[in-house]
This record gives structure tokens, sequence and C-alpha cells, in this order.
């Protein structure tokens, strides 16, 4: 779906329509826009008395389009079909501390739409290809994403002691050169922030973390208890090269050619057109992949166009956010601060299989998962007649039941597929159907499934099966 970033003089809390099409001409005539009594050539008008004539500019592919408010919806006035981005603009003026990767020109050049992650500009929309287009080279091929993932680096002595009280998992039996999941708990259970450990050496770590805090607060820890650990930006950016092909541009991208067992979760230290980095068998996408961590002082043009070179033989696709959000969801890839925070247990989030409540030790949050219902509150939602509304409610029987936190359109599973955060764990008697708001502002019938989608013993990231698409 193309992205659109709104501005206005006057914005309410009305309901708005953004059409699908990426046509700029396609999307004025859809929205009945063109003429200058805001009629539209279609004779599309707003209905009288309900709304305002206030006029917002959307921005399509860079094109400025003027929109109108449509009649008012049977749903409440509180939804907006309408999203956030960040654009990149020819004009002097400070960027307001967003921080640009080693491959942001590249990302400009290929005509990308911006979220701030971490404080980082990640692409989330690209003009070289679609979403749809970028979501099948995903699944059938291979593609790459610069990403906003924040490496932070822990070394000394007392380094594995520190994130063993940090996260619910203890990580001080990680073997070198082994990569794992590290979810991190505030001291009432909350989820603070998750991401991929990575053990580099016996006293040297990194954490890849979404979005979120983490640094400050392990170093007021450190502090605190007076551990021997040095914590740093690690100062490296992360690029995703996934898809079923993915490991077939690897031999021919390394020096060294391909990793000795380069497994799920391994990591390893490789040179790329001589340049020193890290891979890992990880991704967010549900997909065979790695990523490839930059070393800072490297050079990191050279990489990226070794990495350009060698994919093309491969047919590699570059990609924004947006068709790995797709696939993240069906995968049941929550995604930090969006989709769980620290309003929630990792129980609700559906991450109990990262807890341990076994463990002797003490580690922050554990006290009160102990006594904490164990219970999940994130479900998934299938829409046979359109996508749901991020933001839009979930109802049964006229009944609000939960928020949706994250949608798309799925083009295997050809219906919408979203998380819906329950406000009450469901019973096993519990009805699953319901309706849903659309990114039409419309309700829709939908049903509410178990994450996840598909996969649930993640065969095709492990690179076990391969998916018939």
């Amino acid at each position: 779906m193309p992205a659109a970033a709104a501005s206005a003089r006057t914005l309410r809390p009305s309901a708005w329509r953004r059409s699908r099409s990426s046509a700029p001409r396609s999307v004025a005539r859809r929205l009945g826009i063109g003429s200058s009594d805001g009629t539209g050539s279609g004779g599309e008008g707003l209905t009288a008395g309900i709304l305002p004539t206030t006029v917002v500019t959307v921005h399509f592919d860079g094109q400025r389009v003027p929109m109108q408010p449509e009649e008012s919806r049977p749903v409440s006035k509180r939804y907006h079909a309408l999203r956030d981005v960040v654009c990149s603009l020819p004009e002097p003026g400070w960027n307001y501390g967003h921080a640009r990767s080693p491959f942001y020109a590249y990302d400009v050049d290929n005509g990308a739409t911006f979220v701030i992650y971490n404080g980082r500009m990640m692409p989330i929309s690209l003009k070289t290809s679609t979403r749809e287009e970028g979501y099948w080279a995903l699944r059938r091929g291979v593609t790459r994403l610069n990403t906003g993932e924040f490496v932070t680096e822990l070394t000394g002595p007392d380094a594995a002691r520190l994130l063993d009280r940090v996260f619910t998992r203890r990580v001080s039996t990680l073997k070198v050169g082994r990569c794992a999941y590290g979810l991190a708990c505030w001291p009432d259970g909350g989820i603070m922030v998750d991401g991929i450990l990575i053990r580099l050496g016996e006293e040297r770590f990194w954490y890849v973390q979404a979005d979120g805090e983490f640094m400050g607060w392990v170093r007021g820890i450190a502090v605190a208890s007076g551990l021997d650990v040095d914590i740093v930006d690690a100062k490296s950016w992360v690029q995703q090269i996934q898809g079923p092909k993915a490991l077939d541009v690897l031999p021919d991208l390394a020096d060294q050619g391909m990793p000795d067992e380069f497994r799920y979760f391994d990591m390893r230290e490789i040179t790329i057109a001589g340049v020193p980095c890290l891979i890992t068998r990880t991704g967010w996408t549900g997909e065979v992949g790695f990523e490839i961590y930059t070393i800072d002082g490297t050079d990191t043009d050279a990489l990226y166009d070794r990495t350009t070179e060698v994919g093309a033989r491969h047919g590699l696709v570059d990609i924004g956010l947006d068709p790995m959000d797709t696939r993240r969801i069906e995968a049941a890839i929550l995604n930090n601060i969006s989709d769980m925070d620290h309003t929630m247990t990792p129980f609700e989030a559906g991450l109990e299989m990262f807890v341990d409540l076994e463990r002797e030790d003490d580690y922050f949050g554990k006290d009160t998962l102990l006594k904490a219902d164990r219970r999940t509150r994130m479900y998934g939602v299938k829409c046979a007649t359109g996508e749901p509304l991020i933001g839009g409610h979930v109802e049964r029987d006229g009944e609000e039941i939960g928020v949706i936190t994250a949608s798309a359109w799925s083009p295997y599973l050809a219906c919408g597929v979203a998380y819906v955060r329950v406000h009450a764990p469901l019973d096993e008697t519990d009805p699953r159907t319901g309706r849903v708001v659309g990114f039409d502002l419309e309700l829709h019938d939908c049903e509410v499934i178990d994450l996840p989608f598909y996969d649930a013993e993640k065969k095709i990231p492990r690179g076990l099966e391969i998916a018939e698409v």
C-alpha cells in the first residue's frame, strides 16, 4: 500500500478515507476530487450539513492531492484512515535529531518514505516496488531491507551477570557465536523491550533491540549494583536479507564463502568486499534469511555495492518495511510499543515460552510474573472483506472486546490479517466471530483466531520447510 503523509491547517476527529490506489488521478477520481465546488468529477460531494468542508493535503508518491472529508460513518468519529510517515524534502533545516543509516542515500534514491524507529529513519515503502510485489519477492525470492534496530554493546566481567538480572531467561548459559531472543520487563512485570541477544565473546554481548528503552535502564542498574561492565552504543546498522533464496546469496556474498554450520540463530564474523561485519541467521519475517551488522568505521558503501551486485544475480528486490510487516503479522511476530507494551505482561502478549519462572536467581519482574494471570490477550483476526483499521475495535454482539494493533492485507491468505489486543482474556467457550472496523471505516465480519496464522512450529524460517506460494 502506498504511504501517505497528511498535513492540514485544521484536522477534526472525523472519518477520512485514503484510497489504496497509488495513482493520484485514480485517487482523486475515487474520492470525488477534481472540481472547485468539492463535488468532484464523479458528482460525489459532501452530505449537506454533516461535516465542514475542511480540506487536508495528502501526499501520494510525492504529489499533493486535496482531500475532502466524507460522510459520517456508523462507527465512532474517533477513527481516522490516515497514516503518519516521514519524508525527505530538498530544503534547508534541522532534521530534529533523526539518525540516518549509512544506506540512507540509497533508500532516498529508491523513493523511500520513512518511519522513525529507535530515533532512526527506517524505510517503510519504496517507489521501486509495491507492497504486494515486495511481499511476493519475500515469499518466493530474496529481499533487502535497511532496518532501524538499535545495537547496544555490553562488555566486561559482569556483563553476563547484569543481563541475567535484566532478562526473563538466563543469558550466562548462551554460547559464544549464538543468539537468543531477549525479553526484558519492568519491576511490575510489564514488558519493557524485546530483541536479539548476541554473544560475541565470554565478556562481550550485543543486544539488538526493538523500539523502546534499554541502554539507560541497564546503565542505571550497573551503576547502582557496582557491576564492572561497559555499556555503549555499538554504532552498528542492520540490513535484513530475507526470503527462501537468501541463503543462496550468502556463499557469493561472503569473501570466505558459506560459513560452516550457519544454523538458525547462529552468529558469524565475516568480510564482504573486504569489509568486516557480523551476520546472524535471524530476521523479522518468518522466512529464511540472515542479517548483516555493520562495524563502526568500515566502508559501508563497498558493503552495500557488493550486496547489490551479488543480489542482482539472484533477483534481490529492495523493499521497505511494509511487505515485511505483512509477513510478520502472519508469523505472529509482535512489535514492541505498538503491539505490546508496559501495560502487558509477557503472558498477556503470548510470550510465556520466553519466561523462565523456575530460575532460582532473581530478575526484574519475576515476583509479579509468578503471581500473574497466564492467559493471553493477543489474538489474530481474519477478515475476508477488507483490511482491519489499526486502532479500530473488534466487537461481539455489539460490545467492544478489543483493539486492532497491527493490520495488513495478506496476498497469500487473500484476506485481511490483524492482531487484536482484547480487553480481557477469552474463554474457550467464547464465540470466535465478530465484527471489526475496516480501513474503509465500515464494520466487517471477522474471525478471531489463535496466533500465528500458520507455521506455528517455525519450520519456514528454520529452513525445514519451503512454503508453496
